[in-house]
């Protein structure tokens, strides 16, 4: 009888008889022996004090840094990513490991006077020890960074599961940071979903970032551990377009929004809701600049639009349009790789997977709008809540008329997709589980509160 070994397999999208990666997949005693070894590394990496993290964060960011060119090319080989995307993610990477690079230094408690009588009381943040990290494909280089470098700096030692698309841009960031680190305090473990299980019951806090099912299950499975959680899941986002907006510009944006990457971000846009008179011009603007972006290989600086990272997610988005008022767009492309063209339709039905689901592509739907109260119920509708675009040339719709938002980022005449890492990043519903990524709320997040009281001693 022949047993067949579970293997991490990772294809160029573009060209998918070009293979990156083919190993067996170390299996769940594996993945515990990782972090048994990460758990006897953590105290020496806390212990070595403030200073020796800072240096090797920073350290880490000049490396990587110094390996652009490389990494940016490796991103548009393994998961499709147009080199213009690829060269700013590897930017915005190196951004992130020397933002945290700093973050030892941050006071991590705060001192009280007591109530009654001498002494003080005290509050201290303190690592929780390993953070397991499951991170997804599309952003391979930014999203671990974003997970590991704050848990890091804060003390934890880190443990990171890559998504299985994504995995010789992991273990190429695996090598840059393990030459600086000390031993086990990162370590890069391939796999799926058995991998993924058992890191999830083995860390001391775990992170994860993907789709909305096994988030919520890792969300389900952590919380019964009793261990901090966070789950960033998916998003069906929205662009609101009000009658005064730059109509253009906004086009150019929305455009970028659902295309961008071929839609392949959780904060891509996907439903598009112009108010009142802003249907008809927008119609005709958005059509165009969607006609306009270059779809092709993500190797050319020119392309915007890329491959699906897979033949099942291709077909997903291709029978997305299937049967709908098409505006431009809803063929797929006759090229090498795995290809759908920016698409727009309208006259959605209530009730279709696009107003429901994530299709995860370059697909959006235009929809009208009384006005800005109707268009928020319209957003409001889906299950989830990651971020809204909104479209005005007046701070009145922004100031007063967006509060009833269900969704956790809010950008002004700006895409939806492109955030700043050094802010909290989450949403709301089914988007997001737990505390916060990025920035400060990262740091609170790898760190547990203590309360000390001291008192002198011999007091009663």
């Amino acid at each position: 009888m022949t047993t067949t070994v579970p293997s991490v397999t990772s294809r160029n999208p573009a060209d998918p008889s070009d293979v990156l990666v083919q190993i067996p997949a170390p299996g769940a005693f594996a993945t515990v022996d990782a972090v048994e070894r990460a758990r006897a590394a953590q105290p020496g990496w806390l212990i070595g004090g403030a200073a020796a993290r800072s240096a090797a964060l920073g350290a880490v960011a000049a490396a990587i840094e110094a390996a652009a060119d490389e990494l940016s090319a490796l991103a548009v080989r393994e998961v499709g990513k147009p080199l213009a995307e690829a060269r700013a993610e590897v930017a915005r990477t190196v951004a992130i490991w020397r933002y945290h690079a700093q973050a030892p230094y941050e006071p991590t408690g705060t001192v009280h006077e007591t109530a009654v009588g001498p002494g003080l009381l005290l509050t201290r943040r303190r690592p929780y020890g390993v953070a397991g990290l499951i991170t997804p494909w599309n952003f391979p280089f930014a999203i671990p960074s974003w997970k590991a470098a704050p848990a890091l700096a804060a003390g934890n030692t880190v443990v990171l599961k890559p998504a299985p698309e994504a995995t010789a841009c992991a273990q190429r960031l695996a090598s840059i940071v393990e030459q600086i680190l000390p031993a086990e305090v990162f370590t890069v473990l391939p796999g799926g979903a058995t991998e993924g299980n058992a890191l999830v019951f083995a860390a001391d806090v775990v992170s994860f970032t993907g789709s909305t099912t096994v988030g919520q299950a890792v969300a389900r499975a952590a919380t019964a551990r009793g261990i901090p959680v966070q789950a960033e899941m998916g998003g069906l986002n929205a662009a609101i377009v009000l009658p005064d907006a730059d109509i253009e510009q906004a086009a150019v944006h929305i455009a970028a929004s659902i295309a961008g990457y071929a839609g392949q971000k959780c904060t891509a846009t996907s439903r598009v809701i112009a108010v009142g008179a802003a249907i008809d011009p927008l119609r005709d603007a958005l059509s165009e600049a969607l006609r306009s972006v270059s779809v092709g290989d993500p190797a050319d600086p020119a392309t915007a639009c890329g491959p699906l990272i897979d033949e099942h997610a291709r077909d997903q988005v291709s029978s997305a349009w299937g049967g709908l008022s098409v505006l431009t767009g809803g063929t797929v492309p006759d090229l090498p790789g795995w290809y759908a063209a920016p698409t727009l339709v309208e006259k959605v039905p209530p009730g279709h997977r696009l107003l429901r689901e994530e299709v995860f592509g370059p697909v959006a739907a235009l929809l009208p709008a009384d006005d800005l109260a109707h268009a928020v119920r319209i957003t409001n509708l889906v299950p989830y809540g990651l971020v809204t675009s909104v479209h005005s040339a007046g701070l009145d719709a922004v100031l007063h008329g967006l509060d009833q938002l269900d969704t956790g980022m809010i950008r002004v005449n700006a895409p939806s997709t492109g955030v700043d890492f050094h802010l909290p990043f989450g949403g709301a519903k089914a988007s997001s589980h737990g505390p916060r990524e990025q920035g400060r709320a990262a740091l609170e997040f790898y760190t547990s509160s203590r309360t000390y009281t001291l008192s002198p001693a011999g007091t009663m």
